[in-house]
């Protein structure tokens, strides 16, 4: 795309108007003069509508099916893909063979191969395509590649990375929720934790992923775990025994109202959440279905272990049982000292170097934006380098682009493999495996 003339904006589509989809639509807000939402496409009338009176879209540019929008001649400069996992792939081909600029919301796909087809499609058809890694955007894990490029601490030995779920969050999203069923969505290894490989194979710097291994389980939430008198729902079990469950439905959605907060989660039970239809929800939708008594099958732990090009080695941890929510742990070992950060809302890396023995503090701000705070204000600076790269007509800008994103996405399909057939997969230079 040609260099836009200053003061004019980029247009898109929405492909998905729930959360993630909302919230990169935000932009166009906070920036009317870079962005206009001209088009949305969601088979749910309500969410549609909502983003088609947010953005004042055209009736004849609301889809109830993406397929209906890229039939169409090209519409505008972008597409917003933000649909559940498995339906990724064919907008996201469909669109860039129309010649649409695509931001993609993370994991690109479920598998390999359609992985692979979306990033060569977008090349062939010289698209811009940005995929929602948005991690790598926050400021702390930035200023941590910074610290480890500059040789602070000598060459990288190891990389310890946690992603802590939360034991609510893990409940709300992999036992009750979309992700929930490998098979109806992926692994949550993928769903959840596609941003913490990335981010390992960002900090170290260009070096090759050799071999990885991977271990993990489904832990408590299981009808074996299922406390004796339990029901099938929340709403109609025992007071005894939902009064001394952590993973009630009644406290994680229901306590939320009565404090006041719609957010997250009690915004995705109910269209309008209020006492009367979130309760409603939980008597017959699946967010209250007892936690023990569900068909999810994905891990709630699983370790993964990676090995890198000249004996460096990585080890990421995926925990369901945490009282954090996603505040990210990492320590970076070196030869020559140690950094160590827990990505809180005012994140300070630490670091301390063996020679001297002098400690120090660097202090990474997230960068909040007003209406786009999520993941410490990335989701903007995603977004925002996705439209300065469209806009500029320089694709090196972008640091989740197609071949960074694919090579993070086949470790974390290369560590299913490991776990599912019980040993080490080594890689080659191409990325495929063995």
């Amino acid at each position: 795309m040609s260099k836009k003339q200053e003061n004019s904006y980029l247009t898109a589509i929405v492909i998905g108007a729930g959360m993630r989809g909302s919230v990169y639509a935000q932009y166009a807000q906070i920036y009317p003069d870079r962005l206009k939402i001209i088009g949305v496409a969601d088979p749910r009338k309500f969410y549609r509508r909502q983003l088609q009176q947010q953005f004042n879209i055209e009736d004849k540019n609301c889809f109830s099916d993406w397929s209906e929008a890229s039939e169409r001649d090209k519409m505008s400069d972008c597409v917003i893909i933000t649909t559940p996992d498995r339906l990724h792939k064919d907008p996201a081909i469909a669109f860039a063979k129309k010649g649409y600029n695509i931001l993609l919301e993370k994991p690109m796909a479920v598998n390999e191969e359609d992985c692979r087809e979306i990033v060569k499609t977008c090349q062939e058809n010289n698209v811009t395509l940005t995929v929602c890694h948005v991690l790598r955007y926050t400021p702390w894990a930035i200023k941590l590649r910074e610290l480890i490029d500059s040789g602070i601490i000598g060459e990288v030995v190891n990389i310890n990375h946690t992603e802590p779920v939360g034991f609510w969050h893990f409940a709300h999203s992999f036992v009750r929720g979309n992700w929930h069923n490998e098979a109806k969505s992926s692994s949550s290894l993928l769903a959840k934790c596609c941003h913490d490989i990335d981010l390992i194979n960002f900090w170290m710097a260009g070096r090759r992923c050799t071999s990885l291994s991977s271990f993990g389980h489904l832990s408590h939430f299981n009808n074996e775990s299922k406390p004796p008198g339990a029901a099938n729902r929340c709403m109609e079990c025992p007071a005894d025994v939902e009064s001394k469950c952590p993973y009630s439905a009644k406290k994680i959605y229901l306590d939320q109202i009565k404090q006041g907060d719609t957010g997250f989660p009690v915004c995705v039970i109910a269209e309008e959440p209020t006492m009367e239809s979130v309760t409603a929800a939980l008597k017959t939708g699946p967010y209250g279905v007892c936690v023990y008594d569900n068909d999810n099958d994905v891990m709630s732990n699983q370790v993964v272990n990676m090995q890198f090009e000249g004996g460096a080695t990585a080890t990421l941890t995926m925990m369901a049982f945490t009282k954090s929510v996603c505040t990210r742990e990492v320590k970076v070992y070196g030869t020559k000292g140690e950094l160590s950060c827990k990505a809180t809302s005012a994140p300070v890396i630490q670091h301390f170097d063996f020679l001297t023995g002098v400690s120090h503090e660097y202090q990474a701000e997230p960068q909040m934006v007003k209406g786009m705070m999520g993941h410490g204000g990335a989701d903007f600076h995603c977004i925002h380098s996705f439209v300065n790269s469209v806009a500029n007509g320089d694709k090196t800008t972008i640091s989740t682009g197609p071949e960074e994103s694919l090579g993070s996405h086949l470790l974390v399909f290369a560590a299913e493999k490991a776990r599912k057939e019980k040993r080490v997969v080594m890689l080659q230079p191409d990325g495929t495996y063995n």
